[in-house]
């Protein structure tokens, strides 16, 4: 894992985390133990799908980055389609509180992707490879020094 998506994966997830942990603990509080799992649950699956998804999106990045992108999408289709199906399979379940569940996905989502965009606009990424320049362009830069 490159440090570029280790800095995704760490400054979405844990603050993600935390919001999921503090909704637990008030679902706990104010609807009881199915709350709570619920909200746990929910946590855990916006933090598990969105980690994948980021691991994967820096493992194309990384060798591939100009189907970045295409992979981006198609992977932000495909977690919004599973999340979609999670809820509709989940909707009738007495395991836990749905509302706390589909609650607590939407705010960890919200959270996850309000970390993204703070990272993405403060880190700045090279889209030249500086070990990559041709030689002719080397020696004119030298001589410009």
């Amino acid at each position: 894992m490159d440090q570029f998506t280790r800095t995704i994966v760490r400054g979405a997830a844990l603050p993600t985390a935390a919001v999921g942990a503090a909704i637990t603990v008030g679902a706990f509080a104010l609807k009881g133990s199915a709350g709570g799992v619920g909200a746990l649950i929910g946590t855990v699956v916006v933090v598990v799908f969105f980690m994948i998804g980021q691991l994967v999106l820096g493992g194309v990045l990384k060798h591939n980055p100009q189907a970045g992108l295409m992979v981006a999408m198609t992977l932000y289709i495909i977690k919004i389609g599973v999340l979609l199906g999670l809820l509709l399979a989940l909707q009738g379940t007495t395991l836990f509180d749905t509302k706390v569940f589909a609650l607590t996905i939407l705010a960890c989502t919200l959270v996850w992707t309000a970390c993204e965009v703070v990272i993405f606009s403060r880190t700045k990424v090279l889209y030249v490879d500086p070990d990559n320049v041709p030689p002719a362009v080397q020696q004119s830069s030298e001589h410009l020094k």
